[in-house]
């Protein structure tokens, strides 16, 4: 061998050591955490607040579940949280009925542009509220200005005064037309469960129906989502669940898990974090509505700047949520809360990845209290789908480190 390729080869042993070394340092650094494990993080952080329960289930782009849990199910017993437990889906439902919403005018059978008038002549009326202002459209975004209204309790004495009262439909929106308006319509933003109890009242007078009953036709049953039940004026829940709970303040937590919501047409549901998941991801595929209509749902306007404290860059469209990712781009989400379960959610542009957290839990006292629940529970949904380096519906892009 000669000396010139002999220094040639010693070289290129040389280059293949320090290339051998440099990937077996890598292999050796620990990458960070894995989704599971971050998922496993962040549920037991929030637990770490004081929240007493949580469950969290997470569904890759492949169709793979993670799920984590962490606290106790019941105070008393000790016993263990369910990864598939039931919870009071509350506020999360304001999508499904815009769902039927839109789904009803994709059929021409009604139209975001008619009036509240038009379906439900003189319920709207009194104190400066006029229902041939206010559309449809409207009510769906919170951008009607109906003042909020809705009964609620504040201490443990007014909870079992009030857990088992009735409300009717009608009454609610009586309670909120006692309140001059909180802007002329289509000139700001406020949320109104209000609006969304009009909107129940639409779609019976449009489809014959109630509202329920065409979102169990409509979305529940021709997508397999047998653990989302609407239970009327039911105190209980189905098992398996977690107790909830409600923290007033210092030494004041108190079950609530025994009381009918008080606006149970639309706050009566329960599921659980699989249907949770597989109802977005539909949605945002576009399952459940045409193109057009799925755009229109994403037509945003941004919401106040109270809301904004919780939902930082947050936008609402017509009954669904667009937030911004740490990792770029937005997801779409609707969150609910209501008789100590507090749930957030999101998915993807795409509808690919997609993740849910309940929390049997909510730590109501204090508004620091408040927004630190909402900002850890807030983390873990960008940290499950920002994993893999989503951006945005761009697909799935590997992370430095990952």
């Amino acid at each position: 061998m000669s000396p010139t390729l002999r220094k040639h080869l010693a070289l290129a042993l040389g280059v293949a050591m320090l290339l051998a070394t440099e990937v077996a340092t890598a292999v050796a650094q620990p990458a960070g955490p894995s989704p599971a494990e971050r998922l496993r993080q962040d549920t037991e952080a929030i637990h770490a607040l004081g929240v007493s329960g949580v469950q969290a289930r997470v569904v890759a782009p492949d169709g793979r579940h993670s799920v984590a849990t962490s606290g106790t199910a019941d105070l008393n017993t000790g016993r263990p949280v369910s990864p598939d437990g039931y919870f009071r889906m509350a506020s999360t439902s304001k999508t499904l009925v815009a769902t039927v919403v839109l789904q009803l005018e994709a059929e021409g059978r009604l139209s975001l542009d008619d009036t509240v008038e038009h379906w439900l002549p003189g319920v709207v009326r009194g104190n400066g509220n006029d229902g041939s202002r206010i559309t449809v459209r409207q009510l769906l975004q919170h951008t009607s200005g109906i003042h909020d209204d809705l009964p609620g309790y504040t201490t443990p004495e007014e909870y079992y005064q009030q857990r088992h009262d009735v409300y009717e439909p009608e009454r609610l929106v009586a309670r909120a037309m006692a309140h001059a308006p909180d802007f002329p319509p289509g000139e700001g933003w406020a949320y109104s469960n209000t609006g969304y109890v009009l909107l129940d009242m639409v779609v019976k007078r449009a489809t014959g129906h109630p509202a329920h009953q065409e979102i169990e036709d409509r979305i529940l049953r021709p997508l397999g989502l047998d653990r989302t039940r609407w239970l009327g004026t039911s105190p209980t829940l189905p098992r398996p669940h977690a107790r909830a709970y409600q923290l007033f303040g210092p030494g004041s937590r108190v079950d609530v898990t025994d009381q009918i919501p008080v606006d149970h047409e639309n706050l009566s549901w329960v599921t659980t974090t699989r249907d949770e998941n597989d109802f977005l991801r539909a949605l945002l595929a576009g399952r459940l509505l045409p193109t057009r209509l799925l755009a229109e749902m994403k037509r945003t306007v941004p919401v106040n700047a109270e809301v904004q404290r919780l939902w930082p860059g947050g936008r609402y469209g017509l009954g669904l949520v667009e937030r911004p990712l740490s990792c770029g781009g937005t997801y779409w989400s609707h969150e609910g809360g209501d008789g100590g379960y507090i749930t957030l959610n999101g998915v993807t542009d795409d509808g690919r990845r997609s993740a849910a957290v309940s929390m049997s839990e909510a730590r109501g006292d204090t508004p620091e209290h408040i927004l630190d629940q909402e900002n850890a529970a807030s983390a873990l949904i960008d940290h499950a789908l920002c994993a893999g380096g989503h951006r945005g519906g761009a697909g799935e892009l590997p992370l430095p480190g990952e």
